[in-house]
Order: C-alpha cells, then structure tokens, then sequence
C-alpha cells in the first residue's frame, strides 16, 4: 500500500550504521528551513539507548530531537514512532509512539512489525500532513538480507511512502566505492530504481585524486554523485548510541585540572549527558572500560543504564565498589545519574522484570534509599534549581526512569523542581544523585557543580550554542558541496520526483 500525502518526501539511507544518515538529515533540516521550508525529520525505527523526551511526553532517538532543533520545532514523537532500547544481547524494551509496550526478543518483535508499521505509517502521515517537507532518516543497511522481509527502517518504508532514497557512505572507513556499488547490488530492481544519488561523507584530500572513482561510480550505476561532504573537525552533535565511546573521552590536554572518570556500563544510556564535560578545556574525563585499571580522580560519576542491576554486578565484578570507598574516603566527590543514583542506595528492586529477571539487588549504600522499578516509565521534561550546599543555581534537563525512589535521603534533594524536589546529596556533602539528565547542559549549573567537584574558577560551557554553530556549519556544506538543484527537484512539492 502507498501512503498519499501532500509533503515532499526524502529518505537518507546509509551502507553501513555510522555511515552520516544523522548527520546528512540534520544538514538537510537546517538547509531547508533557512531557505523558508516547514520541514520535519522522522525515523521510522530507531535502535538506541541515547533518547530524549518530547513536548507530548513520549520518548524518541537523541538524533530525532537534534533534527528538529535544525527544524526550529519542538521534538515530538511522530517524528521517532518506534524506538528499541537493547536491554540484553538478544531482547529490548519496545516503544512505539513514545511509550514503551514491553520487552521483546529479536523473533517476537519481527513477529510484531505488522502493527508496529501501521504505527509508523501512521505518525508519518500526521508529520506528512502538517509540513511541506518530510526528510527521513534509514536505519543501519538497506541491504541487510536478512531483515527485508516486512522492513519498516529502510526500503520497506521508502517502498511504502513512494519517495526517493538518497544514499550516503563513509569513505574515511575506507571502500567506500564497493560499499555503494554492493549496497546498490542488492537491492531489488524497483528498490535501486528508487536511489536518486549518492553522497560520500568524511572526505579529506585532494578531490582532483577522488574524481576518477566519482566517473567510474556514475557510469557503472548510472546514478548520479551528488556530491562530497569534507571531513569536518571539532563538530559538536550528539551521538546516537555508544559505539565507539571509548574514543570519545576528553578533549582536553594535559593541563586539565579537573580528573573525571566514569565506567563505561554495558548498556550505558543517555551518555551525551557528559558532552559538556567531555568539551569542556579544564577536564581530563576518562570513560574506564572492562579490566581497565580504575586511576584516581577528582570527580567519579555513575552514568545512566538500561539494565541497571546487571550494570552494578558489572561494577562490581570489575572493582569499583572498593575504589569508589577509597575515592569517598580521599575527599572525592561522587555523583550517580539516573540508574547511577539508584545504584547508590541499600537496594534496588525490579519485581516485574522491567529490565531482566524478577529480583532484587543489594546497592552500593552510600545513601540511604531504595528504588522499586514499576511498570509505568516517567518521562517529563523540567526545569528547577541546582541545590550545592547553601546556594542553589538554575538547572533544566529531562527525566526517563521507571524507578520509583524513597528513603531519608530525600530529606536532602538535589534538585528543587516546581513540583517537588528530586535527587539526594549526602550528609558530608561528597555525593549527588538525581534522576536529571542534562544536568550539565545550563551553563550555570556546569560551572557549580565543576567548582564543587573542586575545580577552581571553571569555564562556562555554552552545548546551545556549539550545537547552533555544528548545525549551521552543517547546512553551509550542503550549500558549498552537493547538488542544490537536484535536491530541490527532489523536495519542491510542486514537482514530480521522477
């Protein structure tokens, strides 16, 4: 069945995952609505444990909240309908039209994709209905042989929707000229029918050297190169998932005055929350990874996780319980985020298996609380006061958690929010826990809580504006370096694509 609507529609399929779909559609949002467009991102499936929470109270892929900054709108969850949150190696959390429906293995959810598409046709026709243009942003591989049959991220949708598919490779990982002719290869006559170009991304060199593999591309696919993306250095975006995490630690030198570490968790969620610190000039932040040795530090934070008693036993079994105490009795300061706050209380109870089997865990017991998951996920987004001490600075983030937190310790919040308070700090002022991602983002509250980590004069950090200046810097390079008019042809409502 092909969905008829009024917008435009562009899908922007990559050859492998990390390949720049993000980016390329990030780019595109921004082009067009400097250019007076009402355009709209959209993902039909998303795979991440990196989200963000929406103006309708749903919860949709970090990528598609990015996406509709470059669009100056609100996220909201038609523009994510379906997001999956790996759990375990084989089975995760399900949410579809911002709301999670439960856990399911690989098999049971290709079973379910017939009522997830039509979630997914669905979203997509109301974003469809409201903008002039919609541009789509794949999942991983169209040319995934074993996922085709009833694929709502890729070519399956485009199929679907009858728009055209613009195909983007990474030419930094090398063999970027077999990645697009293979992709191309496999695809099903009607599917390669559908590919308007190709954009190669991350490139860096001398294009005069580029430019026979470009002729050689276009006369043995008959489609057309729409041009190349530069390697562009000291791009602020946030990333999707934690592939390639450990590569991401500081960007500091060795004159960083404050030692920051946090252990790279399993299933680690919403680790862009250390963006502003990862940037920031004075910290040397480290992300300590399996059988790694645990340095010191001034700073230890607990990041968020997916599967949190499973991340604790991790904690445990690589010995960061002990250096944790050693930390806390040297002066450090601790702070837990989420799943990390809950892990600092006597216990942690799960007993309808929202995040694996059934059961309870014993907890780190530095504050005096316990956490019980229910079945019901909060998600809100808010805005309060950073309590340190006796002084309190302004503070905004975002709340995904389906622990329910109680115990003394909240008699000593962390955050003071409109309606309530949020969080807990200990009684000799060392630890902070707090159900708020983004803690670090307000420019304020960054420069607080670094000066109470024991950083003298910190830094502002300003992530608006460095992810304002990425986005645009973005949307220059589709100017200066593809093929405008082609991508004009293929989004102008008022004309056919073909």
């Amino acid at each position: 069945m092909i969905v008829s609507v009024s917008a435009r529609t562009l899908m922007v399929q990559g050859t492998t995952s990390d390949a720049g779909k993000s980016l390329l559609v990030t780019a595109l949002c921004r082009w067009l609505a400097r250019r007076g467009v009402r355009v709209a991102p959209f993902k039909p499936q998303n795979m991440a444990l990196n989200s963000a929470v929406t103006v309708d109270g749903g919860e949709i892929g970090r990528a598609q909240a990015v996406q509709a900054i470059a669009c100056g709108l609100e996220p909201h969850s038609d523009m994510n309908p379906v997001l999956l949150k790996p759990n375990t190696d084989t089975g995760s959390q399900v949410i579809v039209q911002g709301r999670a429906i439960g856990t399911m293995n690989a098999r049971d959810y290709h079973a379910y994709k017939p009522v997830v598409r039509e979630a997914v046709l669905a979203a997509y026709r109301r974003l469809a209905g409201r903008f002039e243009a919609v541009v789509v942003e794949g999942a991983g591989s169209p040319a995934e042989i074993n996922l085709r049959a009833n694929d709502i991220a890729n070519m399956g949708f485009a199929e679907g929707v009858d728009c055209p598919v613009i195909l983007i490779a990474d030419i930094d990982r090398g063999g970027v000229f077999a990645h697009l002719a293979g992709t191309l290869a496999l695809l099903s006559g009607s599917e390669r029918a559908r590919v308007a170009g190709f954009v190669i991304n991350r490139f860096r060199g001398d294009m005069g050297l580029l430019q026979p593999g470009l002729d050689w591309l276009e006369r043995e696919t008959g489609k057309p190169v729409l041009g190349v993306l530069p390697y562009l250095h000291d791009l602020y975006l946030e990333a999707e998932d934690s592939v390639g995490l450990a590569s991401r630690g500081s960007l500091a030198g060795e004159e960083a005055a404050l030692r920051l570490i946090i252990p790279r968790l399993p299933r680690i969620s919403n680790h862009t929350d250390f963006d502003p610190l990862r940037l920031h000039p004075q910290v040397d932040l480290r992300f300590i990874g399996a059988s790694e040795a645990i340095p010191p530090a001034d700073l230890i934070i607990l990041p968020g996780s997916k599967s949190v008693r499973q991340d604790l036993a991790w904690l445990r079994e690589q010995g960061w319980e002990p250096a944790i105490r050693r930390h806390l009795r040297y002066g450090g300061r601790l702070i837990g985020l989420c799943g990390g706050y809950q892990m600092l209380g006597h216990a942690i109870h799960d007993p309808l298996g929202i995040e694996g089997d059934p059961g309870s865990s014993k907890g780190l017991g530095l504050l005096d609380l316990e956490t019980t998951l229910e079945a019901e996920k909060q998600l809100r987004n808010v805005q309060g006061r950073l309590v340190l001490g006796e002084g309190s600075v302004p503070v905004a983030g975002y709340e995904i958690h389906a622990g329910v937190t109680q115990g003394p310790a909240l008699a000593r919040p962390a955050v003071l929010l409109p309606g309530g308070a949020d969080g807990a700090t200990s009684e000799d002022g060392q630890i902070l826990g707090t159900y708020l991602h983004g803690l670090f983002d307000r420019p304020e509250a960054g420069r607080a809580l670094l000066e109470w980590a024991g950083l003298r004069a910190p830094q502002s950090m300003d992530l608006e504006a460095l992810r304002q200046a990425s986005i645009e810097r973005l949307a220059d390079r589709v100017e200066q370096h593809l093929d405008t008019r082609r991508l004009q042809a293929l989004l102008d409502p008022q004309r056919p694509v073909r």
